[in-house]
């Protein structure tokens, strides 16, 4: 099951072009351009390539007059080495030859094409000083549906050098596509660092997880809701004055949407029990700050992929170079860490609310929701499943900004490990629909056994569509197809 993108792909021929501009690529434009079919029609605004031309013409003369990191010298460990004159494209080449040795899976199309439109859009801020012609190369590749090959592997959150060096090359014409291709553009020492030194791939997964964690959480308030109606929840944990009285901006919206859900403008009828066992009682307050946690994750990547993180940056503005370190991506993986964290302690609310749902004295039902001569198993595997299922993500929820690593002869003395904190929120992701989708199946059983009356709660739309995915038998049958279709039936409800 793709755990990432798993909406339709984009008609790329029915869609006007995505003009960039360095500024106001958005996290859906990213995700977009992952779940393309074919080519990503991209037009780069002409002011922002014009403005990169004048960063390029500066770039080249500052070269001449003084020293440049990556272009007039080595770099890492060698940025005390300087190229010698007349050496500058075969300097170039050097790098991205030496740089390309990504390893591991090949990295996916989707996730391909999102760091070429990520890296595209940074070049387009004008302030990395590559050659307008090597980035209107990286449009015509979009625009025409050239995937370069790129590796997985070879980035630690302090620029992702090995699979920039592949689509560097591959612009160059030395580096392999996967598919079509673009006319080789000259690539000389200017060029090479500049190219590379972005976070791209890392962003591209990135967004990809952090949109995919959002839909999920928007589903998981509506299987909330059917499970609450299914175990006769107490409405009062999600009344207006009680979110008043702690008005945390997460807890508060998460309130605000189950009342929507479960109906409860006006007041509602008091549930079965005094009070409901956390996995409905405290709903709000552990989703709370996972939806703020995300929110912030939006924010910080909106940011990353609309920023200048070349070293040295070259602002024309100013006339001038300055030598930083914006590679670092210690915001993204802070912000991945604290998503996944929050995610995993709402994903644990689901998984004991499906330990609700199979017990009798919450629903007035069977054991294990079972219907058929005694002894019947009913959805006891669900449990298994779910729980297999958030044991990965747990695993996946461990932070990496504890861990650092020092390379190149101790010059480059830290790292954020972003680039392993995108790939585990996509392993988050994965493992917390597939715990979803086992609630949601169980709830929608519990529904249909207990025959509820959901007339006048708006979350009814949301049942009424999972009674026509998901299978009405209730004898004891393998449940696979069932969880499968739960799975994809999620997106559709994060949308209601």
């Amino acid at each position: 099951m793709n755990s990432v993108v798993t909406r339709g792909a984009v008609d790329a021929a029915q869609s006007p072009p995505l003009v960039v501009d360095g500024r106001n690529l958005t996290c859906a434009d990213v995700v977009a351009a992952a779940a393309a079919a074919g080519p990503v029609r991209v037009v780069p605004e002409p002011g922002a390539l014009a403005a990169a031309g004048r960063a390029w013409a500066l770039a080249d003369d500052l070269s001449t007059r003084r020293m440049i990191y990556g272009r007039t010298t080595g770099v890492g460990a060698n940025r005390e080495d300087s190229v010698e004159a007349g050496d500058s494209r075969a300097h170039g080449l050097r790098l991205l030859r030496s740089h390309a040795g990504g390893s591991g899976d090949e990295m996916s199309p989707g996730q391909t094409r999102a760091m070429m439109l990520v890296r595209l859009n940074q070049l387009l801020a004008a302030h990395s000083g590559v050659a307008p012609h090597v980035i209107t190369a990286l449009a015509e590749a979009l625009d025409a549906g050239a995937s370069p090959l790129v590796h997985r592997l070879g980035a630690i959150g302090t620029g992702d050098l090995a699979p920039l060096a592949e689509l560097a090359l591959a612009l160059a014409g030395e580096g392999a596509w996967r598919t079509g291709s673009v006319l080789p553009v000259a690539v000389d020492a200017g060029d090479a660092l500049a190219f590379m030194s972005s976070n791209a791939a890392t962003l591209a997964e990135a967004t990809m997880a952090g949109v995919e964690l959002d839909r999920l959480a928007g589903a998981s308030q509506v299987v909330a809701a059917l499970s609450y109606i299914a175990l006769d929840g107490n409405p009062e944990a999600y009344a207006t004055p009680v979110h008043a009285a702690k008005p945390h901006p997460g807890q508060v919206a998460c309130a605000e949407r189950m009342r929507g859900l479960l109906g409860m403008e006006s007041t509602p009828p008091p549930g079965r029990r005094i009070q409901d066992p956390f996995g409905l009682r405290a709903f709000p307050q552990v989703q709370g700050p996972a939806l703020d946690a995300l929110r912030y994750l939006r924010e910080v990547l909106t940011v990353e992929i609309n920023a200048g993180t070349e070293n040295p940056m070259i602002s024309a503005p100013h006339e001038d170079a300055y030598h930083h370190a914006h590679f670092h991506t210690a915001y993204v993986a802070s912000a991945l860490d604290q998503a996944r964290a929050t995610v995993h302690q709402v994903a644990e609310l689901s998984a004991a609310r499906l330990g609700d749902l199979v017990e009798p004295e919450f629903t007035g039902l069977r054991p294990f929701l079972a219907s058929g001569p005694p002894g019947s198993s009913g959805v006891m595997i669900l449990e298994y499943i779910a729980h297999d299922a958030l044991t990965e993500l747990r695993q996946a929820a461990l932070p990496v900004t504890l861990g650092t690593a020092v390379v190149s002869r101790g010059i480059e003395d830290h790292a954020s490990f972003s680039t392993q904190a995108a790939r585990q929120a996509v392993a988050a992701a994965g493992a917390y629909r597939r715990l979803l989708a086992c609630e949601l199946v169980a709830a929608v059983r519990a529904l249909r056994m207990r025959e509820a009356e959901l007339v006048d709660v708006p979350v009814r739309g949301a049942f009424e569509l999972a009674c026509e995915r998901l299978d009405a038998r209730l004898e004891d049958r393998p449940l696979t197809a069932d969880i499968h279709a739960a799975a994809l039936l999620l997106d559709d409800l994060a949308e209601l």
